[in-house]
């Protein structure tokens, strides 16, 4: 059995925030969008119905416990949940705050402009805001 290992391009583009009893809650490196990525910690994961029925209820719970979160620190207009995988096939799941005034609303958010990475208080203040 392999070791989970988090893909290189998550690694690169996010900010660890925290080991939930299931997932590695990531930051996405981009200040424009309150964007989160929930990562199972289960090696060679590709789709959330490869997770076992109990590690499903986990994650379900985590990814529910991180919209509630999202929605009481950010209050976005809309809150976009998503698990695409084409670029990069290891299960994560997307949760990203949208708002009206954002720099690529109403549209998609990948690819739309390049990355505005956070500052160290900026990383500090969501990790507190989060309670990570």
């Amino acid at each position: 059995m392999s070791t989970f290992q988090l893909a290189p391009e998550l690694a690169r583009d996010c900010i660890e925030l925290a080991d939930w009893p299931l997932c590695k809650l990531l930051l996405l490196n981009d200040s424009q969008y309150p964007w989160f990525i929930l990562v199972p910690r289960i090696a060679g994961l590709r789709e959330i119905i490869d997770l076992s029925e109990q590690q499903q209820q986990v994650f379900w719970q985590e990814s529910a416990k991180l919209s509630h979160l999202i929605k009481a620190v950010f209050n976005p207009h809309k809150l976009n949940v998503a698990a695409l995988g084409n670029m990069v096939p290891q299960l994560h799941v997307h949760h990203i705050a949208r708002f009206e005034h954002d720099a690529a609303w109403p549209k998609p958010v990948w690819g739309a402009l390049p990355a505005v990475p956070y500052s160290n208080q900026q990383i500090a203040q969501i990790k507190q805001a989060l309670e990570c």
